[in-house]
């Protein structure tokens, strides 16, 4: 029986899955991550895929997500918030201390791929994976396949500017990435609580104000308001582009249930159809959303 072996190489843990061939989980197990150190990184990664070979009894393949992605040009990964990988050959070095083929994508594409493979878009076509989090993360599946694209930034849809901006809205926040009025600066978490703020003067964490709002709190309802309305603007631009049968959130802003029913009767504004098919859902796996793509990274 085949093994599968995911790693999600994140900034503060790793985490390690190994799946059969069916897609069931045999194994879970995370560790923290060497900050800032690339040899000792390397090496927390393939220990933890040692230890998961040593309890399952079986050798398996290896597919690791990473943060940014790998340079057409150098083949070295670029633009991970993990500063450490950043010009570094990790497929390479992975595969030279591990002594087999390595498989790399970024951990967005592996959300998407994972969600399409056997989570919630499994079965269709064209896939988008968003993750709403610290920052906003994207992937694309078509056809059950990551698509990577020319330069290897397909999905990177938190970078282009929030479309159809209002008045209030323009320059917009600084971006991290040197822009203004990011996708990102507007959707990510810190963005969410960042916009509740500079309107209400509170300091609320998302969760704080998804729960306030709830519970009939109007500020907080009106910030998940615009919220939504951004959103709805912002996978609007994405629909117009790929027209995927399925939009699937993950991150810690997809468990806000409101989304789901709100942002569907909102974007009919902006997408250029009679009729909006494309379904939204909330991810299947959650958090393991990525360590599962990263191990189909081999089917």
């Amino acid at each position: 029986m085949s093994l599968r072996i995911g790693i999600d190489l994140g900034g503060t843990k790793i985490e390690g899955i190994a799946l059969d061939g069916d897609g069931r989980e045999l194994l879970r197990k995370r560790v923290a991550t060497p900050v800032g150190e690339y040899p000792a990184t390397l090496a927390a990664v393939a220990a933890l895929v040692e230890e998961i070979e040593k309890q399952t009894g079986r050798r398996g393949t290896v597919g690791v997500g990473t943060p940014g992605a790998i340079s057409r040009a150098t083949g070295q990964i670029k633009n991970a918030n993990s500063v450490c990988l950043n010009g570094k050959p990790l497929g390479q070095d992975l595969a030279a201390l591990m002594g087999r083929e390595v498989r790399l994508a970024n951990d967005a594409n592996c959300f998407a791929l994972s969600e399409a493979t056997d989570g919630a878009g499994a079965g269709a076509e064209a896939v988008f994976g968003v993750i709403l989090g610290t920052g906003t993360g994207g992937g694309i599946v078509v056809g059950g396949r990551i698509l990577e694209g020319a330069n290897a930034i397909a999905g990177e849809w938190g970078h282009n500017p929030l479309p159809w901006p209002r008045d209030a809205e323009r320059s917009g926040p600084v971006c991290y990435c040197g822009k203004k009025g990011c996708i990102e600066t507007y959707l990510s978490g810190p963005g969410l609580a960042r916009d509740h703020g500079l309107i209400t003067g509170q300091t609320l964490s998302t969760a704080e104000i998804a729960q306030r709002a709830q519970q009939g709190d109007a500020l907080c309802a009106a910030t998940l308001e615009r919220y939504e309305d951004r959103l709805a603007r912002a996978l609007a631009a994405v629909i117009n582009i790929l027209d995927p049968d399925v939009i699937v959130l993950g991150g810690g802003l997809s468990n806000i249930a409101r989304l789901y029913p709100n942002v569907p009767l909102l974007w009919g504004d902006y997408v250029f159809s009679d009729r909006v098919d494309t379904r939204l859902v909330q991810a299947k796996f959650g958090d393991a959303s990525g360590v599962r793509g990263a191990a189909w990274l081999w089917s």
